[in-house]
């Protein structure tokens, strides 16, 4: 699979945060989200390990109780049935993966 980048395909999964599924195949899918400022990704698992890197922005993350305060180059790894959250300071960018794929985030 291919991906030639485009403004289209996102999806506002709640209010001021967009996904967009990239690419996926047999156990990993790659997605791209568009965090707007002063929003929250309340406190959530699910049973997909998930590992990110922030391309641009501020956020909070909260992983298990632990606060960490990403800026851009800096990436984290949340295993499968971990519960976490985040806090967006500065309109942010961020690119993640999911294994195995999430089913709902296909298009």
């Amino acid at each position: 699979m291919f991906y030639r980048t485009s403004n289209d395909g996102y999806v506002e999964s709640r209010e001021g945060i967009h996904r967009k599924t990239l690419v996926w195949g047999q156990e990993a899918l790659l997605s791209e989200y568009r965090l707007r400022m002063g929003k929250t990704l309340p406190l959530h698992k699910h049973p997909e390990e998930q590992v990110g890197y922030l391309v641009s922005g501020h956020v909070i993350l909260y992983i298990n109780d632990v606060k960490y305060e990403v800026f851009p180059g800096d990436s984290w790894a949340i295993p499968g049935d971990v519960e976490h959250s985040a806090d967006i300071i500065e309109d942010s960018v961020a690119i993640e993966v999911f294994s195995p794929v999430r089913m709902e985030y296909l298009p």
